[in-house]
């Protein structure tokens, strides 16, 4: 199987055992960056040239496995067959003469508790459940909490929870964390030119703008070269601390319906690049 760095774009080759070790999170010998090779695990690479492998999306619910390869057969037990054994001999004795007594007449029936006795007994069995219920409440509300936490992306990109979400901690004085969505980033504009003060490099300008409901972090900027004919000559990653130098603006992200512009500088690869590109990560 395959997996790609997330970094570096490096593609590797692992098997089950190397995936088991710590649950499928492994380090790029190149950048050495650690990532989840699951994300983009497969097991047959597409034709040549590509430039990232395709991101597995996650299952909400586990995969049904039906192909069985092998099955152990069930033990039988044993039956172990015990041995007969013969009734015992009754005396030879003249059964005449016993009685017997009905049985209405062997039990004696023991009269009911008095009511203040069954009072008493409801109230020690609800004096002793109320804890009971408590704790199942608390359990039930810290499980209700973890769900929410594990799947608090989905709940804030979801257009009615989030929306609630976002107008409860406005009241509350919260603040709900960053959750990314590149497919809702749009590039309004874009230029480049030869920087003005550094030697063989380029400035790139972007004008980007959040369609989303819901502030989200700065996004991974990908720009890529190419010549006359098309071909990729050059292509750059830009995390989001390489062109932003402001903490602040960071830690806020950008918020929803506004756009900001993002100044990128970049090795100029020559005369043969024409065309650039700009995609979201």
């Amino acid at each position: 199987m395959y997996t790609q760095c997330p970094e570096c774009l490096s593609v590797f080759s692992l098997d089950a055992q190397t995936i088991a070790k710590a649950n499928g999170h492994v380090a790029c010998s190149h950048c050495a960056a650690s990532f989840d090779s699951l994300a983009t695990l497969t097991e047959q690479l597409p034709p040549e040239p590509f430039v990232e492998l395709l991101l597995n999306e996650p299952a909400l619910e586990p995969p049904l496995l039906d192909l069985v390869v092998y099955r152990p057969k069930p033990e039988v037990p044993a039956v172990v067959e015990l041995p007969a054994i013969a009734p015992p001999a009754m005396p030879s004795e003249d059964f005449s003469q016993l009685v017997f007594a009905p049985r209405f007449a062997q039990k004696t029936r023991t009269p009911p508790p008095a009511k203040s006795a069954l009072g008493r007994q409801r109230r020690s069995s609800n004096d002793k459940s109320w804890p009971w219920m408590v704790a199942c409440g608390v359990l039930t509300l810290l499980l209700a909490g973890q769900l929410g936490w594990a799947k608090r992306v989905d709940l804030i990109r979801d257009p009615l929870v989030g929306s609630w979400l976002r107008s409860t901690c406005a009241t509350l004085g919260c603040r709900l964390p960053l959750v990314a969505a590149p497919k809702r980033l749009r590039l309004i504009a874009s230029n480049v030119q030869a920087h003005p003060s550094v030697p063989n490099a380029l400035m790139i300008s972007a004008s980007v703008s959040n369609d989303a409901a819901f502030a989200q972090p700065y996004p991974v900027l990908t720009i890529t070269l190419s010549n006359a004919q098309g071909q990729r000559i050059a292509m750059r990653r830009l995390q989001p601390e390489e062109y932003l130098d402001d903490t602040a603006i960071l830690r806020a992200g950008l918020p929803s319906g506004s756009s900001a512009v993002l100044l990128l500088e970049v090795e100029d690869p020559g005369k043969n690049a024409v065309a650039f590109e700009i995609s979201f990560e």
